[in-house]
């Protein structure tokens, strides 16, 4: 078996050093590729109804480095966080910007996830496209106008918390 980035832990220092220089170059953020060898990338719980979107934003997140666990819904969100606890919460699902909220807050409360890890409620009507807003309990509401704004915003965010091991 050839030696991957997933089974030998110097196959990705060598990877780290060749690929974070193209990183930091294609994209704002600090590539959580940058970690230190004792721990790993941060854990994004993406919730998104939607199969395509869902796979999408899984391949972009990934490509940055971040360690991805999809759910299509609330009830596979729970699950998939008392599985592994995430990082930070991406939740884009169809229904009215309250409703969604309400199901963000929920996935995080009945999983039983601290609130020190944040919620991004994203593509939410009735803010402007672009704009980014706290709702309090470290929840987040963004309509981005690129993915790039996305993750300037998941990036500034899992900066102010310890990563879980």
């Amino acid at each position: 078996m050839r030696p991957n980035a997933q089974t030998d832990p110097s196959a990705l220092a060598r990877l780290v050093s060749v690929t974070q220089p193209l990183l930091l170059k294609i994209s704002e953020p600090k590539s959580v590729l940058a970690t230190t060898d004792d721990k790993l990338p941060p854990v994004i719980l993406v919730v998104e109804d939607v199969h395509e979107t869902r796979d999408g934003i899984e391949t972009l997140l990934t490509a940055d480095g971040y360690r991805v666990a999809p759910a299509r819904d609330e009830r596979d969100a729970i699950e998939s966080a008392q599985r592994k606890r995430p990082d930070l919460i991406l939740v884009s699902l169809a229904g009215s910007a309250n409703d969604v909220v309400v199901s963000a807050r929920n996935i995080r409360q009945r999983a039983g996830v601290a609130e020190c890890v944040p919620v991004i409620v994203f593509s939410i009507e009735g803010i402007d496209e672009g704009e980014e807003v706290e709702t309090g309990e470290n929840v987040y509401l963004t309509r981005p106008d690129n993915f790039n704004q996305l993750r300037r915003l998941i990036a500034r965010l899992l900066d102010r918390i310890p990563i879980a091991v």
